[in-house]
């Protein structure tokens, strides 16, 4: 099958590409490298089965007329603006980079006939619940304009099958770890370990509470609800039933770099930056029932993801 992977030069979309690859698909891989490396790709660029499409999806005539001469089947859209913090000062960057591009692609998808679109959605279209996570949770209230923007994708998709002979799949992240990482607060603290081995200041006051997966988890967990739920729309929580909090995770970064008599600071708050969601937890039961479970624990997951960053460093 032909597919498209849009953000496919990001963490998340190039090991996707990796996967479906060794699955014999033929993958072309679109990314505007704002946030995406060429690195995370180059092992794929001598890949007859392999194209990578420097491209905005906000150009709609270069996306128009790609979609018109490839063909594709399906499309997965990961492509988004992935910072939280900084969309709270900007808002139009999630109207954009979030919801605009989704509509852009969904529309392509249906003028140039790839039936199946599989969007990564996120756990912030939730906003704050007591209770753990399920698809049925409600009422959904996001905090963040990145949550508002995945929602509003989800809506739009959901309507692009109904209306058309298309299929949808809404695939709702967690904290997602691993090789290629690129930010979240693994990333961060290494990187300010990195800069002062002796100091660690940490945004919030410890308690945010989340679940965390590895990244080939995730991209499994994709494929399978992919290939096993074929429904029109198809909608998962792809995540842990385990929660680990930021204060369990700083002494495990912290070992896993080798460093000793490190001083960490917390700012206070309850949450660490406006929008986020300061403690969840996911009911995983629905994607668990096709089969699917975690190989790595959290804890493996955000080691592997310390090490590479450490490497990456180096």
């Amino acid at each position: 099958m032909k597919v498209l992977v849009t953000g496919g030069a990001g963490f998340i979309g190039s090991h996707l590409c990796d996967r479906l690859l060794a699955l014999g698909h033929e993958v072309h891989a679109l990314d505007d490298l704002s946030l995406g490396r060429t690195e995370n790709i180059a092992h794929n660029l001598g890949n007859p089965q392999f194209r990578f499409i420097r491209a905005d999806l906000l150009d709609m005539q270069t996306l128009e007329a790609l979609f018109a001469s490839e063909n594709y089947q399906a499309v997965f859209h990961l492509a988004a603006n992935s910072d939280i913090q900084r969309s709270a000062q900007q808002p139009d960057l999630d109207l954009r980079l979030t919801f605009l591009t989704t509509c852009n692609v969904a529309e392509c998808a249906r003028r140039f006939g790839a039936r199946e679109i599989i969007f990564t959605s996120s756990s912030t279209i939730y906003g704050a619940h007591a209770e753990a996570l399920s698809e049925a949770t409600g009422p959904l209230q996001p905090t963040s304009f990145y949550g508002a923007a995945k929602l509003a994708s989800e809506a739009f998709l959901c309507a692009y099958a109904s209306l058309y002979d298309m299929a949808a799949w809404i695939l709702r992240l967690p904290n997602v770890v691993g090789e290629r990482m690129t930010h979240g607060c693994i990333h961060d603290f290494v990187k300010r370990l990195e800069q002062d081995p002796q100091r660690l200041l940490i945004l919030g006051d410890g308690s945010q509470r989340k679940p965390y997966l590895d990244v080939h988890d995730i991209i499994a967990a994709m494929l399978l609800a992919w290939t096993r739920s074929r429904e029109k729309v198809n909608c998962f929580n792809i995540g842990s039933d385990e929660t680990t909090s930021v204060a369990e995770i700083v002494p495990l970064v912290i070992e896993e770099m080798g460093l000793r008599d490190v001083s960490v600071e917390y700012t206070g708050e309850k949450r660490g930056w406006p929008g986020d969601v300061a403690r969840f937890e996911y009911d995983s039961s629905k994607i668990r029932a096709l089969g699917w479970k975690p190989q790595r624990s959290p804890e493996q997951a955000m080691r592997a993801a310390v090490r590479f960053l450490e490497t990456q460093g180096k």
